[in-house]
C-alpha cells in the first residue's frame, strides 16, 4: 500500500471519529427518540446504522459524480453547504413539530379526577385516570406505522459529510480506484461505528437514571433537544 493512501486512511478514520463526536446531530436525535418511544436496542441500532449509511452514501455519490465529471472541489463544497443548510432546517422543523406534538401528548396524559354519583343510595366516589395510559399507548403504537424513522432518514440523507469529498475522496482518487474505496470505507466505518457506540451507550445510561417522573414529557423533551440541536448547527456552526 502506498504511504500516501495509508496516511489518508488514518486521516479518514480520525476525521470520521472527530466529525461524529463534534456533531450532536449524529447521535442526539436517536438517543432522545429511542428514550421517548421506548425503542428496543435492535431498533435503535438499526435506525442509527441506516441513517448513518444514508448520510455517508449521499456524499459519496456526489463525490464520485464530481470526480467522474471533473468538477471543481469548490463547486461540490457549495452543493454540500447547501445540502447542510437544508438538513439543518429540516432538523429544526422536525424538532419543533415533535416538541409541539409532545406537549399535546403530555396534556392528554394529564391525570385528572372523575366523580361518580350513585343515585341508589346517594353516595359518590371519585377516581383518577388519564385518557391515554402507558398500556393503551403501547397497543396503539403496535397498530400504526410511525413516520419518525423515515423523517430522520430523509434528514440524514440531506446532511453532508463535510470533510469527505475535499479532504479525502479527491486526494485518494488521484492515486487509484482501490485507494478511493479504502479511504472512503475507513471514513464510513469509523463514522457509523462511532454513531452506534455513542447512541447505544447513552441509551443504556438514560435507562439507568430515575426518570420515571419525566416519562409524560419524554416526547416534548426529545423534540426540544432536537430543536436545539438544529439551531446549534445553523447559528453556532456545529
Amino acid at each position: 500500500m502506498e504511504k500516501g493512501i495509508a496516511a489518508l486512511i488514518i486521516t479518514a478514520a480520525s476525521l470520521g471519529f472527530v466529525h461524529t463526536i463534534l456533531g450532536p446531530d449524529h447521535y442526539l436525535p436517536f438517543i432522545m427518540i429511542s428514550w421517548a418511544r421506548k425503542w428496543s436496542t435492535f431498533k435503535t441500532a438499526m435506525l442509527t446504522f441506516l441513517c448513518g449509511l444514508g448520510h455517508i452514501a449521499s456524499s459519496v455519490v456526489l463525490g464520485i459524480i464530481g470526480i467522474i465529471l471533473g468538477l471543481a472541489v469548490g463547486k461540490l463544497e457549495g452543493w454540500e453547504s447547501s445540502r447542510g443548510d437544508i438538513a439543518a432546517w429540516l432538523l429544526i422543523a422536525f424538532g419543533l413539530a415533535y416538541f409541539i406534538w409532545g406537549i399535546r401528548q403530555a396534556y392528554r396524559n394529564k391525570i385528572h379526577t372523575h366523580i361518580h354519583l350513585h343515585p341508589e343510595d346517594g353516595s359518590e366516589h371519585s377516581h383518577e385516570h388519564s385518557h391515554e395510559s402507558k398500556h393503551s399507548h403501547l397497543h396503539l403504537e403496535r397498530g400504526k406505522v410511525s413516520i419518525t424513522p423515515w423523517v430522520l432518514f430523509i434528514i440524514f440523507v440531506f446532511g453532508p459529510c463535510e470533510p469527505l469529498i475535499p479532504i479525502l475522496m479527491y486526494p485518494a482518487s488521484q492515486s487509484s480506484v482501490l485507494g478511493l474505496i479504502l479511504v472512503t470505507s475507513a471514513f464510513a466505518i469509523t463514522t457509523i461505528a462511532t454513531m452506534l457506540t455513542v447512541v447505544l451507550l447513552a441509551r443504556s445510561g438514560i435507562n439507568l437514571l430515575p426518570l420515571s417522573k419525566l416519562n409524560k414529557y419524554a416526547h416534548a423533551l426529545s423534540g426540544f433537544a432536537i430543536l436545539l440541536c438544529g439551531l446549534a448547527i445553523v447559528f453556532l456552526g456545529l
